[in-house]
C-alpha cells in the first residue's frame, strides 16, 4: 500500500478476474465504499460490476496502473503467473504496492511470485478462501493468509468486507491451508456421498438421514449445504468439480515433495479423476454422488 493511503477507502484496487467467485467479492469491496477497477480475460464477465461503481480496465496492465493493492482471482498459478509478470501488471505497479493472490494455486507458485514481486519493491500475499459462491456473496469467506504479518494486519479493511482473515504464516502457508481444506472438503464429500447411496439402496430415506444426522458428530458445512445439494440433486456449480480434482492433485503433488503418503486424498481423487474423465467436471464438487450411484449400477439412486 503506497504511502498516500491512510485507510481502507483511500486504496485504490485492481480486481483482476471477476469470475463465479471473483465477481461478487469484488461486488462486497464496492459495496463497503472501496475504489475498484475490475479487469477479467473475458470482459463480460466483469462489465456488471460497472453498476456497483466499477471501473472496468481493458488490460491487466491498465487496472494496475495507480493500484494500492491488486487482488488476483484466477484459474490456477500459470494463469496468476501470466497476468503478474508476462502481462505485465508487476511492471505497472509502483514499489510499496502490495499484490493478494487469491487464487487457489500450489505453495511454491506462491513462494516464487513473492520473491519475484519483492525485487521490485513490491509486497506479496497469498490469501486463497473457502466458503463458495455463497460466502463470496455474503462477505462471509474463511481467508488463509501467508506472508508477513504487519502486511496482514495492514490490509485488515481491504480483507474485512469479503470474509475473515487469518495469518498462517510465512509466505505459500495460505496456499498450503486452502489445499489441506480442499482436502477435507472433497474426503469429506466422498464419504458423505458414499453414506448416501448406502442409506438409499438398502431402502432409507437420504433426506430423512440427514436429518438424523443433523447436530451429532458428522454435523458441518458439508452435511448442511453438500448434503442438501445431493438430495435435491442440485449440481449448479458453486465449486465445480475440475477445480476440486486440480486441488487434490495439488495436495498430492505437495504430499510428495514432502515424502508424506495420503490414502484417503488418493482415493478420492482418483474417483474425482474418473467422474471429471467422464464429462462431470462442470457440475458442482457433490455431484460425485452421481459416479458412485453409476459405479453401483444406479443401486442407491433416488427414485
Amino acid at each position: 500500500m503506497s504511502n498516500a493511503a491512510t485507510s481502507a477507502k483511500d486504496v485504490k484496487i485492481a480486481f483482476l478476474g471477476t469470475g463465479l467467485m471473483g465477481a461478487p467479492m469484488a461486488r462486497r469491496l464496492l459495496d463497503a465504499g472501496l475504489a475498484v477497477t475490475a479487469w477479467n480475460r473475458d470482459g463480460t464477465k466483469a462489465q456488471p460490476l460497472t453498476a456497483d461503481g466499477a471501473r472496468i480496465a481493458a488490460t491487466a496492465a491498465e487496472a494496475a496502473q495507480g493500484a494500492d493493492v491488486v487482488i488476483t482471482m484466477l484459474t490456477d498459478g500459470s494463469a496468476v503467473e501470466d497476468v503478474l509478470f508476462t502481462q505485465g501488471v508487476a511492471a505497472a505497479l509502483e514499489k510499496g504496492a502490495t499484490v493478494i493472490d487469491m487464487s487457489s494455486i500450489a505453495p511454491a507458485f506462491a513462494r516464487e511470485h513473492a520473491q519475484k514481486l519483492a525485487q521490485s519493491g513490491i509486497r506479496h500475499i497469498d490469501a486463497p478462501v473457502s466458503g463458495g459462491v455463497a460466502g463470496a456473496s455474503a462477505g462471509t469467506l474463511a481467508i488463509m493468509a501467508g506472508g508477513e504479518a504487519d502486511v496482514v494486519a495492514e490490509l485488515a479493511g481491504v480483507f474485512a468486507p469479503m470474509g475473515r482473515v487469518t495469518r498462517v504464516g510465512p509466505s505459500g502457508s495460505g496456499q498450503l491451508a486452502k489445499l489441506a481444506n480442499q482436502q477435507i472438503v472433497a474426503v469429506t464429500i466422498g464419504a458423505l456421498a458414499e453414506a448416501m447411496v448406502l442409506v438409499e439402496a438398502g431402502g432409507g430415506s437420504r433426506e430423512a438421514f440427514r436429518d438424523a444426522i443433523r447436530g451429532g458428530f458428522c454435523e458441518s458445512r458439508i452435511l448442511e449445504l453438500h448434503g442438501k445439494r445431493m438430495i435435491d440433486r442440485d449440481f449448479e456449480p458453486g465449486g465445480a468439480s475440475r477445480n476440486q480434482l486440480k486441488d487434490l492433485r495439488a495436495v498430492l503433488a505437495t504430499a510428495r515433495d514432502l515424502s508424506l503418503s495420503l490414502p484417503l486424498t488418493e482415493a478420492v481423487s482418483a474417483e474425482f479423476t474418473e467422474f471429471v474423465d467422464g464429462g462431470g467436471g462442470e457440475t458442482d464438487h457433490s455431484a460425485l454422488l452421481m459416479h458412485l450411484e453409476s459405479k453401483n449400477g444406479g443401486r442407491g439412486a433416488k427414485s
